[in-house]
């Protein structure tokens, strides 16, 4: 079952990731799916590589389980317009 995911990122990186999909000829979300399985995959058998580009974006930040990421965006808009 497919369900819906909404992902804040540096608009420089979606254009860039739309472009790599579009040349794949295959789906942003097809690509993300992909790559989030190579994370979480115990033996990853996929025959699907990731390329150089995606890999890049990739930060290495693990975040904590209980992260509340709604008070933390509201701390930052407070911040921000200030």
């Amino acid at each position: 079952m497919d369900t819906k995911l909404t992902l804040k990122l540096n608009q420089h990186i979606i254009e860039k990731a739309k472009e790599y999909a579009s040349n794949k000829k295959m789906s942003l979300s097809r690509i993300v799916e992909a790559y989030l399985q190579s994370l979480t995959s115990e033996n990853d058998t996929s025959d699907f590589e990731i390329s150089p580009f995606v890999k890049s974006i990739s930060t290495g930040t693990e975040i904590p389980a209980d992260l509340d990421y709604k008070k933390e965006y509201s701390d930052f808009l407070i911040e921000k317009y200030k």
